[in-house]
């Protein structure tokens, strides 16, 4: 698999809405509601013969159904209540759809866990992905991962504050980087930090990350090590680890007023990522 390069419109967002593309929200609206049977059919039968033109009728009923519930959905995130929208589709039951969040804590705080049923796997004969967590203030919300999304199937998930900012995370194939890993990959097999940040930073920021490097730590959690980085500009803050056959990559970033505002958050944020 080439490399994938994002490119700096993944950190412009003028607002947190995003339009779900509207065959999404039909199989959504198929799936959590399922479609009411019409009194076209019922009121059709006689003994026991159903007429042939009122199941006609009643198949266009259906679709007509169908296509209303999904431009209504539609039409909640581009007339502005994406709170709305968002919800319903969060709620669904389509492939990797799967809520994650815990209650909020005592300090407003929820902890995201990735759902061991969430589909996923880069392809057929992959283990099943390790599940990862990381805790958000109780605005953020999970934002659909767009199947033309920039990074396509690798970035796993997508969270949004339109107060704070906005993170990702990217799980890729540890074959993409090397063939002699296994399936126990450990990031300093990759490479020390350096080398790792020059890798996979510009496909978190979509340039070069020579001289926008401000900071690098390592930690180690439960014997396994994280990369951490601080990139500015664009304002980023980075973890990086490996688990299993995968690399993490997990992001944050925000404009510079969301970054002088909320940084401590951001950072609490970044320091709660855990490969579990």
């Amino acid at each position: 698999m080439g490399t994938t390069m994002f490119t700096s419109c993944c950190f412009s967002w003028k607002t947190n809405q995003q339009i779900v593309p509207s065959h999404f929200v039909i199989a959504h609206s198929s799936l959590e509601k399922g479609f009411s049977r019409t009194k076209a059919i019922a009121g059709s039968r006689e003994n026991g013969c159903v007429d042939e033109e009122n199941e006609r009728f009643s198949g266009f009923l259906k679709r007509r159904e169908a296509i209303v519930s999904g431009v209504g959905l539609i039409s909640s995130a581009v007339l502005g209540f994406p709170r709305e929208g968002l919800a319903v589709v969060k709620q669904g039951l389509l492939a990797g759809r799967v809520p994650g969040l815990s209650e909020p804590d005592e300090q407003g705080w929820r902890t995201y866990r990735r759902p061991d049923e969430k589909s996923g796997g880069h392809g057929v004969g992959w283990s099943p992905i390790i599940p990862y967590a990381f805790s958000v203030p109780q605005d953020w919300e999970e934002v659909p991962v767009s199947i033309a999304d920039l990074g396509g199937t690798e970035i796993d998930l997508r969270f949004a504050s339109p107060k704070e900012g906005r993170l990702f995370v990217i799980v890729a194939p540890v074959l993409r980087f090397a063939d002699y890993l296994g399936d126990d990959a450990k990031i300093e097999q990759i490479g020390p930090p350096e080398r790792v940040i020059s890798a996979f930073g510009p496909e978190v920021i979509g340039e070069n990350v020579e001289g926008k490097v401000l900071s690098m730590e390592v930690a180690e959690h439960s014997g396994r090590k994280y990369y951490m980085f601080e990139l500015e500009p664009p304002h980023a803050l980075i973890t990086a680890t490996a688990a299993g056959n995968r690399l993490y990559l997990f992001n944050i970033t925000g404009s510079g007023l969301q970054w002088k505002r909320h940084y401590n958050d951001l950072k609490k944020i970044t320091n709660s990522f855990r490969v579990i």
